[in-house]
């Protein structure tokens, strides 16, 4: 790892844990915002309305986090998934463990070994990659310079998120930070290319 990689899931995995007939369904998603979150939480509550609980935790870079115990007692759901995602160095990731109550209590101890074991074997079963960070700009240029801009984005195999080919042209492109300063002095070298950063 370096100042500019981290290291994430590849795609959605999943994992599981039984203790007592209490079931803990642990899903982990790649995500880069924290809106895309509250997406992914609104879609796990409505397919498992059922459960007592959705415990989660998440971070994004290096200063973005957050655990919740969702009616859980304190610190013994949301934080033992937390922990295994500072174990793995992972980030840019949301793990939610939903589960459905046997009806025995398992304890402080129990909860906590069951959040942090069904978050185990769902990391177990993903694929772990290594991304490089990245910030979104936007790339404005003249219709008649559009070959050279698209040039330089194919060249560097950058991602568009958004574009629009028009009189006034624009392209939404993410750019790694560490080509941020090359690749702004290589857009801007061209005649009419304004480039700003979105985030």
């Amino acid at each position: 790892m370096t100042a500019t990689t981290y290291k994430t899931l590849a795609d959605k995995a999943e994992g599981i844990y039984k203790d007592k007939g209490s079931k803990f369904l642990a899903f982990g998603f790649p995500v880069s915002s924290e809106d895309k979150i509250r997406e992914i939480l609104d879609d796990l509550r409505k397919k498992h309305h059922g459960a007592r609980h959705h415990c989660y935790a998440y971070r994004i870079g290096n200063d973005i986090f957050r655990m919740n115990d969702d009616g859980e007692p304190s610190n013994t759901a949301g934080k033992p998934i937390y922990s295994q995602l500072l174990a793995g160095n992972l980030t840019n990731i949301l793990v939610v463990v939903v589960r459905y109550f046997g009806g025995i209590l398992l304890g402080k101890g129990g909860l906590i070994k069951a959040y942090r074991s069904a978050t185990i074997n769902m990391l177990q079963n993903a694929e772990i990659i290594i991304k490089t960070f990245s910030r979104l700009y936007k790339i404005d240029f003249k219709f008649g310079v559009s070959e050279d801009v698209f040039s330089i984005i194919k060249e560097e195999k950058l991602d568009i998120t958004e574009k629009n080919v028009d009189l006034d042209c624009y392209v939404v492109a993410r750019i790694p930070i560490d080509k941020e300063k090359m690749l702004a002095g290589r857009f801007k070298r061209i005649n009419d290319v304004k480039i700003t950063a979105l985030e």
